[in-house]
């Protein structure tokens, strides 16, 4: 589905790559942006080329560059795919390459079953979102995988698991952590991994400060994971997951990895996934501003016992990482309130613009409650131990205008 051009796709800004890369108009009669295509089977060019597309989708040989290989079956590919997954590329600083899936849990499920084996090991920062928390402690642990859960932020911690563990495949990176906000060194765990032979592949959770803020291949991570669903998606309107990554051959385990366990976007979710890529920045730094300009005047409102996010830190090292990794503190913050889950509560039942709702990255803002909601999967112990406490809400900013927002949170505040 490439499209031809005069112009080095390699040189193109990301704003421009993303609108332009991937796409051929005369495969679509011309159109100027991406149709789609609702298929589940194709039409082969001749019998040989029905064998030559097996065989590559197989992975029996390997396609010859500028190839064009016939598509065989929705499962294993689409156009919609194709061109969502091509025009994502630009986004991510050193990728070389994309596959996307139906959901973001369906995007990690499908790199642990493609890396991780009974018996080797699986180092993660928590907290991490639930349901990556559940599978990991439960599913994977269940299968003979060795997990391995390090506090976010501890960096010697870090270190020391990644170089101790039992023949490690993987090492996952949430970052910042879902919902407290805590950064993780990304250079350090590549650092880390790479004294250990074999080198245990690198995986950042990217999702919270998506791919405008923070970019973790030129610091070393091999893959890039994002549920779609949030800011590249941005209306809360579907479901999709994205890995990028440096490594096109290891993307083409991921891919046949999902052809098995059919977690491929479908193509009605692509094409509305690949119409909003060119957004993302703008909305992005909309929401970022408006968390930032939220969060300053909140800031010593005598209900609040402390304010999580990025560009508040006080810690000299989350200070340190932040600064390293992230060029703005995204739109992402977590309230702690005095008076614990009542507080909390209270204060969720009097918003009145902000919505009661779980997910992120929307242009709607959102509030929720984790302990009892998002990560309420994990025990009180581990909830108490990675500071998801009885009075934390998190908050996902939108797109409103921000004087609107912070009065809405300010009345909540101030009634409970």
């Amino acid at each position: 589905m490439t499209r031809p051009t005069k112009h080095d796709p390699a040189k193109l800004r990301r704003d421009t790559a993303v609108l332009n890369r991937g796409f051929d108009p005369r495969l679509s009669v011309g159109s100027a942006r991406p149709a789609v295509f609702r298929s589940s089977t194709y039409v082969f060019s001749s019998p040989e080329s029905a064998e030559r597309a097996f065989a590559i989708a197989l992975g029996k040989v390997q396609p010859a560059e500028s190839e064009e290989v016939d598509l065989i079956y929705s499962r294993l590919a689409h156009p919609n795919a194709e061109i969502l997954e091509a025009q994502l590329v630009p986004l991510e600083p050193e990728a070389r390459g994309a596959a996307v899936f139906n959901s973001g849990m369906a995007a990690i499920t499908t790199l642990v079953l493609t890396l991780c084996r009974p018996g080797t090991s699986l180092v993660y920062t928590t907290p991490a979102y639930g349901g990556t928390h559940h599978l990991f402690q439960e599913l994977l642990a269940a299968y003979g995988v060795l997990v391995r859960a390090v506090p976010a932020g501890d960096t010697a911690a870090l270190r020391d698991a990644i170089a101790t563990a039992p023949d490690p495949a993987l090492v996952f990176v949430e970052t910042p952590a879902n919902p407290t906000l805590t950064m993780t060194d990304i250079a350090a765990a590549a650092e880390a991994a790479a004294a250990r032979s074999p080198r245990p592949l690198i995986a950042v959770d990217n999702t919270l400060m998506g791919p405008v803020f923070q970019h973790p291949l030129p610091l070393g991570a091999d893959l890039v994971i994002y549920s779609a669903t949030k800011y590249l998606a941005g209306f809360s309107d579907m479901l999709g997951g994205a890995i990028t990554a440096r490594d096109p051959e290891l993307l083409e385990r991921l891919r046949l990895t999902r052809t098995l366990t059919g977690t491929i976007l479908q193509p009605d979710e692509s094409w509305l996934l690949d119409s909003r890529l060119a957004t993302v920045s703008l909305r992005m730094n909309r929401q970022s501003k408006n968390a930032q300009r939220i969060v300053d005047a909140l800031a010593g409102h005598p209900r609040l016992r402390r304010i999580y996010y990025p560009d508040r830190f006080e810690d000299p090292e989350q200070k340190r990482i932040y600064e390293a990794q992230c060029s703005y503190p995204g739109a992402i913050f977590s309230l702690d309130l005095e008076g614990g889950k009542p507080a909390a509560f209270d204060f969720l039942r009097r918003l009145e613009i902000a919505m009661n709702a779980v997910s992120l990255g929307g242009v709607e803002s959102l509030a929720c409650h984790p302990r009892t909601t998002t990560h309420s999967e994990m025990s009180a112990e581990q909830l108490d131990r990675t500071g998801i406490g009885e009075g934390l809400v998190r908050i996902s900013v939108g797109i409103e205008h921000w004087r609107d927002l912070l009065a809405d949170f300010q009345a909540a505040l101030d009634a409970i």
